[in-house]
């Protein structure tokens, strides 16, 4: 990783999220979200677990492009890694599932050896997560951050912010599932984005709190399509299991 010196002046969370491309063989299928976990010296990519794999919509990628920046300061220089998803015929990512079933995360051990040299990024630890549960309270603002519906800054590839509050009591497993709700205005290709909120106490050269992974919007079946709005929420997987899938 760089060193926190000499970086470009924009906040190191947007080094910290990466555009992930899922591919079979060379064609492209899927644009996502992924960010950086790093855990005893080894690095892992974490994005949601339908990402790698999603029978019902017959999803099956084989490797996945990771875009990297090359120059701490000149963020027009990047380039794709490429990673792939099966080694042996095995899956090489982490899948998570407790009580509650499936849960939808994916961790993807990187190779250090195979990045460029010069690679910028910034990754989470284990002193990121959230420890006291009573400081998220209902309403709390936080951050998704993503590349919605593809989109980004093209120049600079660096993902947008979105906006929203926690939704649903932050420590309790909404319906017994291990995720929590967001109130924000999500699209597609912001799976497995961050959510997180500002650590103004926290490491300088990451000073967020990482609260969850996103994973999906949360609608309701009885909705009565073009009568009623979508409920506008969303399910953020608890970061927490990112302790189990790092191990």
């Amino acid at each position: 990783m760089s060193k926190a010196a000499g970086l470009a002046p924009i906040d190191p969370l947007m080094l910290a999220v990466v555009r992930v491309s899922t591919f079979s063989g060379p064609q492209m299928l899927t644009g996502a979200t992924g960010f950086f976990f790093e855990r005893e010296g080894r690095l892992f990519v974490v994005t949601s677990r339908h990402v790698v794999i999603d029978a019902p919509s017959n999803h099956h990628p084989d490797r996945i492009e990771l875009t990297l920046h090359l120059d701490p300061v000149d963020l027009t220089r990047y380039t794709a890694v490429s990673v792939p998803l099966y080694e042996k015929q095995k899956s090489r990512w982490r899948q998570g599932r407790d009580s509650g079933g499936e849960i939808d995360v994916a961790v993807l051990e990187v190779d250090r050896a195979a990045l460029p040299p010069g690679a910028v990024l910034r990754a989470f630890t284990l002193a990121h997560m959230q420890a006291t549960l009573a400081e998220i309270g209902i309403g709390k603002p936080l951050l998704v951050v993503g590349f919605p519906l593809g989109f980004f800054d093209t120049i600079h590839q660096l993902p947008v912010a979105r906006t929203g509050a926690v939704a649903s009591a932050f420590g309790v497993r909404f319906q017994g599932e291990g995720f929590f709700l967001t109130d924000a205005r999500i699209h597609r290709g912001a799976s497995g984005a961050p959510v997180v909120v500002r650590d103004p106490r926290g490491d300088a050269a990451l000073p967020w709190k990482l609260l969850g992974i996103h994973s999906s919007r949360l609608d309701m079946a009885t909705r009565e399509q073009g009568v009623d709005e979508s409920l506008g929420l969303n399910c953020a997987w608890y970061a927490d299991i990112l302790r189990t899938l790092t191990t």
